[in-house]
């Protein structure tokens, strides 16, 4: 076997023959089946199947063998991996040790460790569910996701996935909502399914989320304060070539950028990460990775983690991966595609409409129920993907627009106007693409076409929720989608028992429940062109929320019928609800002051003495001229006084920038600090970046202080 040589020497395994070592760092059913005793693995897997709680015997048990497991890959320490509500991962380590005898210790590792830790629930964010001298908190084991090895320059860590909680059991995290959502879903799709004939015993949300990101040179970037501090630059005039050409996306794989790529998905196929497909996205020095499809909370946990290999390996390459979903103006953003379905456990996709859809009742009833949840919760689904980030790509020639609408194709339309009519349809048509070259093979079409315009896009199986910010988790998202779909689902059962009830035989009334409810959608469905123009204005007519900004997105959290989905199912207590609204507040806050102050530091320190010192020597040059005898042309002089009039304006927007953060600061009430932020802080900022780009352009180049973007964007090689 080959191996791929990393810029400190260390090598790692090629990705020839990927089976021999996928989840080697895992401790999965292949290494609990191995390490377990028979009847406390099989007792191990029927408390999973069931989501009953472990026994402290078969705890003890289980502690054990991953302790040994963990500790023959060279482990050393252990830590509860969880996701507060940062939107980054957590983790706190400790040793595997234990006094024996004084002067002597042990390696030990309890099952009262394994299932519970206590970090500190107090630095956390928790939305006033915590004070800050409310100290205690607890994780908890998630048996669902397999504990995985992280090594170190020094070291392994076992990394043990957790739940969050505070004293009383309230959610501190996104994996506690997200697991409850599932259980909502799985709970409304059986229920839904028994008029079917089903005999799967759970259904579980599925999902693929496809990752983009940039990647610059380190050394670059460390001498860019934005991209240290606010992860995306605030400064910078377009290049004199960015995408227009459209020769990045799918291009050739640079060698450097190539070598990262192949250790990321080494270090994720190491930790059970299905890492599927690599590729040059459309912006320069923009890629993209997709993994297979996997349950929801699993898939939730291998993005996070993921963005985590993406930061950690960049840096061994020389490189900084952003993640931030606008890091350079003027160019595309990165996004995650959000690829959700539901299965059961026989495997069976329920959104699979086979070759003849219109036939085919359950996918119909299915399609039907997550049509009637966008069209209630689309507004939800907006402002669950709402962040400072995320405004600056939303709606712009890059990512859907922030008008909730569904794509289903051509020939799922066909079948719905059909059965809206009442007519009987037919959804056969020629399926076979015909090159009309003997050279070439002729291929069987898809379903539907692709609709990048659209946010919520089926697209042969599955729905693909575009919007999602490139550095967003992906568990509210996924929690929203399942909330608003189990409430679906519980609605069209109870309408199907009750045609049922007035004597209809299961197909008529199942049709009488699909028809209903494609009637009652039809003003989400949309298969245009999300960007134009009139599109909003028939969106409006229409009466589809558009939320054009964070802003106005939070407040749909307000909005009764929002918290009820996820009240009346138990996803969120109301207090838990109320806590996520006061959070998502203060994080689009504290993101754009962070910004400002970053910015106002760029401008203070680093740029306007540049461009003064620039019009000191352009002005010296000039009398220096003069002085020798020598014309100084008019268009010099009025160049000067333009740069001059310029650095003057831009002086005037940093003092006016820095009275829009005072204010800002100084307002007490949660939605007007937000809605000041937004607007005043937010337009303060972006009137001096445009001064500043402009002025660049002028200044000398070996004085600008910071590598601009023909430096931060020119091919990795």
């Amino acid at each position: 076997m080959t191996s791929i040589p990393s810029p400190n020497g260390t090598c790692h395994l090629a990705q020839t023959k990927v089976s021999s070592y996928f989840g080697c760092n895992t401790f999965n059913d292949r290494a609990m089946k191995e390490k377990l005793p028979k009847d406390v693995y099989k007792a191990f897997r029927n408390a999973h199947r069931t989501g009953e709680p472990l026994s402290p015997e078969v705890a003890r048990s289980v502690a054990h063998a991953m302790k040994e497991w963990a500790m023959e890959k060279g482990a050393t320490h252990f830590t509860h991996w969880f996701l507060p509500m940062t939107g980054a991962t957590a983790e706190k380590h400790d040793a595997f040790i234990t006094w024996d005898e004084p002067g002597s210790v042990i390696e030990r590792f309890s099952g009262s460790q394994l299932i519970r830790g206590e970090p500190d629930a107090s630095s956390f964010p928790s939305g006033g569910l915590r004070a800050t001298f409310e100290a205690r908190g607890y994780t908890a084991w998630d048996p669902a996701s397999p504990a995985f090895i992280i090594e170190g320059p020094g070291g392994k860590t076992l990394c043990i996935p957790t739940a969050f909680v505070g004293y009383h059991g309230e959610a501190l995290d996104h994996k506690v909502p997200l697991l409850r959502s599932m259980d909502a879903v799985n709970r409304a799709a059986l229920a839904a399914l028994a008029h079917f004939g089903g005999t799967a015993s759970r259904v579980a949300a599925q999902c693929g989320a496809e990752q983009e990101y940039f990647l610059v040179d380190h050394n670059l970037a460390q001498k860019r304060p934005d991209l240290l501090f606010a992860s995306r630059s605030l400064q910078g005039a377009r290049p004199p070539k960015g995408q227009e050409l459209e020769d990045h996306y799918f291009g050739s794989i640079k060698d450097r950028v190539l070598g990262f790529m192949q250790e990321v998905e080494v270090e994720c196929f190491k930790v059970g990460i299905p890492a599927k497909t690599r590729h040059n996205e459309v912006a320069p020095n923009q890629f993209e990775i997709a993994p297979i499809y996997e349950p929801a909370n699993l898939a939730s946990d291998h993005n996070q983690l993921l963005m985590e290999i993406l930061k950690r390996v960049a840096e061994k390459h020389g490189l900084m991966c952003l993640l931030h979903e606008k890091p350079f103006a003027g160019v595309n953003g990165s996004g995650k595609h959000v690829n959700w379905s539901l299965a059961t456990d026989g495997g069976q996709n329920l959104l699979e409409p086979g070759r003849t859809p219109e036939q085919n009742l359950q996918f119909l009833f299915f399609l039907a129920a997550t049509l009637k949840a966008i069209h209630r919760h689309g507004g939800l689904l907006r402002a669950a993907i709402a962040s400072a980030g995320n405004d600056h790509r939303l709606g712009a020639n890059e990512a859907p627009p922030a008008i909730m609408s569904v794509f289903l194709g051509r020939q799922l339309s066909c079948v719905l106007d059909a059965i809206e009519r009442g007519d009987v349809a037919d959804a056969s048509e020629q399926r076979i693409l015909d090159f009309g070259l003997a050279s070439l093979p002729q291929l069987e079409k898809d379903a539907t076409d692709r609709n990048r315009t659209s946010p919520f896009a089926f697209t042969g199986n599955k729905f693909e929720f575009r919007a999602v910010g490139s550095s967003q988790p992906i568990a509210f998202p996924l929690t929203v989608i399942n909330a608003a779909v189990a409430e679906a689902l519980d609605w069209l059962t109870s309408q199907l028992e009750h045609e049922i009830a007035t004597g209809k035989e299961t197909a008529a009334a199942v049709l009488a429940v699909v028809r209903k409810a494609v009637t009652e959608t039809k003003c989400i469905r949309f298969e245009g062109n999300g960007y134009a123009e009139e599109w909003k204005v028939e969106a409006e007519g229409r009466g589809l929320p558009h939320a054009r900004d964070a802003v106005a997105a939070l407040h749909i959290f307000e909005e009764a019928t929002a918290k009820e989905v996820f009240t009346r199912t138990g996803i969120f207590t109301p207090e838990e609800y109320d806590s996520r609204i006061h959070i998502r507040h203060e994080q689009y806050q504290k993101a754009l002051s962070i910004e400002a102050q970053v910015l106002r530091e760029m401008a203070e320190t680093l740029v306007l003495p540049a461009l003064l010192e620039d019009l000191r020597l352009r002005a010296d040059t000039l009398v220096k001229l003069g002085a020798a005898g020598i014309d100084v042309p008019e268009a010099l002089k009025n160049a000067l006084k333009g740069q001059t009039l310029l650095v003057g304006e831009a002086q005037e927007h940093l003092v006016a920038l820095k009275a829009a953060m005072v204010r800002a600061e100084s307002v007490d009430d949660l939605h007007a600090c937000t809605k000041a932020y937004g607007t005043t802080v937010k337009q303060a900022q972006e009137a001096l970046r445009e001064l500043l780009d402009q002025a660049e352009k002028d200044c000398a180049a070996y004085l600008w202080p910071m590598p601009v973007y023909r430096e931060l964007l020119a091919p990795l090689i």
